[in-house]
């Protein structure tokens, strides 16, 4: 993008910080929050939470672009569609100390953060996260809000479905196909397909059994939330 001037950021959190950061070392000079908590949180360290969603939708004239900062994959797609409906300009976000070859792709709020490795033919749908030192190598194929956790592998010609979750320091084989919602767990080795809406874990990783009667198990919980933290914090890590 030329114009580098005024980023909206939504959602003010420790995720939001690290885009902002990444944002800085992009060279966009003027940073705003906005977050559904407004007005409780009208601050996040040194930069303004000027407002909810709703607020960011009517001021987006003023911003040469927005960039959503919220880790769980399905808020972050819902709130992406909004904005795209809207006419937003939805921006990608690369750290300098990733690298991503000229000869991937990269969809509307995509964030590769530092240490990253996209490689050669890859396809990242829109709002994908590639964290901290992960790597997604040649011919994967990555659907909308999909993230890929910190120190996580995807090796080759690997296709993730829409908003699914790759943890921390988990590999994935070559050609593997995994579905729709599945959340692997943290260090887990994936080596064959995994069907939508599953949580994998271990080596070789396998399907979870949820709590009867809890189908929430297959989206990682929203940030601040309880709701199966003792099932679910070491299966994902924190990213």
């Amino acid at each position: 993008m030329s114009n580098r001037g005024r980023l909206a950021i939504l959602g003010a959190s420790g995720h939001g910080k690290v885009v902002a950061d990444i944002a800085i070392h992009a060279g966009w000079q003027d940073i705003t929050f906005y977050d559904d908590v407004w007005p409780r949180r009208t601050r996040l360290e040194h930069w303004d939470v000027r407002g909810t969603l709703a607020m960011l939708l009517h001021d987006l004239p003023h911003f040469d672009g927005v960039v959503v900062a919220i880790g769980h994959n399905g808020i972050r797609e819902a709130k992406l569609d909004a904005l795209l409906n809207h006419g937003a300009r939805v921006v990608s976000l690369v750290h300098p100390r990733a690298t991503v070859s000229p000869l991937a792709q990269l969809g509307a709020g995509s964030v590769v953060m530092a240490g990253a490795v996209v490689n050669a033919f890859a396809e990242l749908g829109m709002g994908t996260i590639i964290n901290s030192a992960a790597t997604v190598d040649h011919d994967c194929r990555l659907e909308a809000c999909v993230h890929v956790a910190p120190g996580a592998n995807v090796a080759g010609d690997v296709e993730i479905r829409r908003t699914s979750w790759i943890g921390a320091g988990a590999v994935v084989r070559q050609g593997v196909t995994i579905g729709e919602g599945v959340t692997v767990g943290a260090g887990a080795a994936v080596v064959s397909d995994i069907d939508g809406h599953l949580v994998v874990a271990g080596v070789p990783a396998r399907p979870m059994t949820p709590t009867q009667g809890d189908d929430s198990i297959a989206d990682p919980p929203a940030e601040g939330s309880n709701v199966l933290r003792l099932d679910l914090t070491s299966i994902q890590g924190r990213s």
